[in-house]
């Protein structure tokens, strides 16, 4: 048996990476935390309810970068610390911001035992038998080898609350067959309306999809009352979504909202978008680098391309042209998941009915169009009024718009989102909801006047087919007026259906 002593020598820890530690965790040592934002992000609540609730041991938030994941973390950490929880029990790390970890096997561990025998004031589970269960916070852990098989030796072995983020889809879902029971995951995009108008100092109705699945969608009902949410609320809504066409969801953009976009587009390419390119996806697999330029324009086809279904081929010629180099369909491909990877971008495949999938290519969505924005240096509104300006701009609008439904429809908790190519007989659909047994399909329709006929075909060829088992269908408009007279059809704005989160 080791003594206390010996017990201590054992689990100490690199010099560098103990003083990095007590510079994360300020309040170990009675030091405040660095100011925080007074205004919050819906994520902060929904991570709060999992912290207090037993669903799983540990809690993941799975989004791009610079959305605010790291300042919901310190916020809830100022909740606890408000709320009386000892601060020797909160140890919070920045995985981006540690390069002192080389040398340590299984560093997750490591620090969660120096942590457990050098700060708090027992052992975790010793703790939990007392009501003072410790918490977590890991910052970016998916950039940690291997940090699935440690995390999941951590929550078996002791009783704590564990909360992960992380800007990489592939790495964290490769944890989730380790993890299985043991993980329950938030999937954050870029700010809603609501969280605009917070921002924005506006009285904001609630989000109106409840944190507690998508089950309501797959009632008529429920759209039809999301609808008349909407012109209950347009004058907010309207105006939260003129802002959010003006400069996408991103937080920065509407925390500075005084400044010029511009200066703003800057710092998302450096911060979001070079960020991604040039470190998160430069290393690529056994240690090979990754085409940087091959990646930005690639990521300039998504913006190009955005809510629409360009084959790899056709994305690959473009490259060519544009580079003046071989590239192969196959590497774009490559490319295009790498990018999804990140969340950056969102790859919507085609559905997949009765273990068949749809032939087609992936409806490329991306996170947010203000990124297209700043990449592109392209302004193109989807405010209608500011639309209608620049009516030149309708049909590429209507792509944005394909775009921002299948990045917002993507953030929803449980809901699988695909799209349904034209095929012979069958008729092309924009989006396909599927929850539970039942098939939502979604047609975007962005424009000041609905056809009848025309504008609705694809949602009632998809209804007819029994096979489909859709019990009625969504047409998504640029305003209010825009209305089906099908009976199956609900019609409503892009910018009330942004009123679910």
């Amino acid at each position: 048996m080791f003594d206390q002593a010996e017990m201590l020598a054992r689990t100490a820890l690199p010099a560098d990476l103990v003083n990095s530690l007590y510079s994360f965790n300020p309040w170990w040592e009675s030091d405040p935390m660095p100011p925080q934002p007074l205004t919050r992000r819906h994520l902060v609540a929904r991570i709060g309810w999992r912290l207090a609730s037993n669903v799983a041991p540990v809690t993941v938030v799975r989004g791009p970068r610079q959305i605010g994941k790291s300042t919901a973390l310190n916020q809830l950490i100022g909740d606890l610390l408000d709320r009386g929880t000892d601060p020797r029990r909160i140890l919070r790390i920045q995985f981006d911001d540690l390069e002192t970890m080389a040398d340590l096997r299984d560093p997750l561990l490591r620090i969660a035992e120096w942590f457990e025998r050098h700060v708090a004031t027992a052992r975790f589970n010793t703790l939990a038998h007392r009501g003072e269960r410790a918490y977590l916070f890991f910052d970016e852990l998916q950039n940690l080898s291997r940090w699935d098989s440690q995390l999941k030796s951590l929550v078996d072995n002791s009783a704590v609350k564990v909360v992960v983020t992380g800007s990489s889809a592939l790495r964290i879902e490769l944890g989730r067959d380790s993890l299985a029971g043991r993980i329950d995951t938030i999937e954050a995009g870029v700010l809603s309306l609501t969280e605009i108008g917070e921002l924005r100092d506006m009285d904001r109705p609630d989000p109106f999809l409840e944190e507690n699945g998508p089950g309501p969608l797959a009632s008529k009902e429920f759209w039809k009352e999301l609808r008349h949410h909407g012109v209950q609320h347009r004058r907010f809504r309207d105006k939260a979504f003129g802002h959010f066409s003006a400069r996408g969801g991103y937080p920065v953009v509407h925390r500075e909202k005084d400044r010029d976009f511009r200066d703003l587009s800057d710092y998302l390419n450096e911060t979001v978008i070079k960020r991604v390119i040039q470190h998160d996806l430069r290393q690529g697999a056994r240690g090979r680098k990754r085409d940087a330029t091959l990646l930005e324009e690639v990521f300039r086809l998504c913006c190009r391309y955005a809510g629409q279904t360009p084959s790899p081929g056709l994305l690959a010629e473009e490259a060519r042209l544009a580079l003046g180099a071989d590239i192969s369909g196959q590497r774009v491909g490559n490319y295009l998941k790498f990018l999804n990877d990140t969340l950056l971008v969102r790859l919507i495949p085609p559905l997949e009915i009765r273990l068949k999938r749809k032939r087609g290519s992936p409806k490329l969505c991306l996170a947010d169009h203000g990124l297209r924005v700043s990449w592109l240096q392209e302004e193109v509104p989807l405010a209608p009024a500011a639309l209608a300006e620049h009516p030149e701009l309708t049909s590429l609008a209507g792509h944005l718009a394909e775009s921002v439904f299948g990045s917002v429809a993507s953030t929803i908790r449980g809901l699988d989102i695909a799209h349904y190519p034209e095929r012979g007989m069958d008729r092309e659909v924009d989006f396909v909801l599927t929850v539970g047994a039942w098939r939502i399909p979604v047609e975007i329709k962005y424009q000041r006047r609905i056809d009848q006929f025309r504008d609705t075909l694809g949602l009632r060829s998809f209804l007819e087919k029994s096979v489909n088992n859709a019990p009625f269908g969504v047409l998504i408009t640029q305003d209010d007026a825009g209305e089906a007279d099908d009976p199956r059809i609900v019609s409503l704005p892009l910018s009330t259906f942004m009123l679910l989160r």
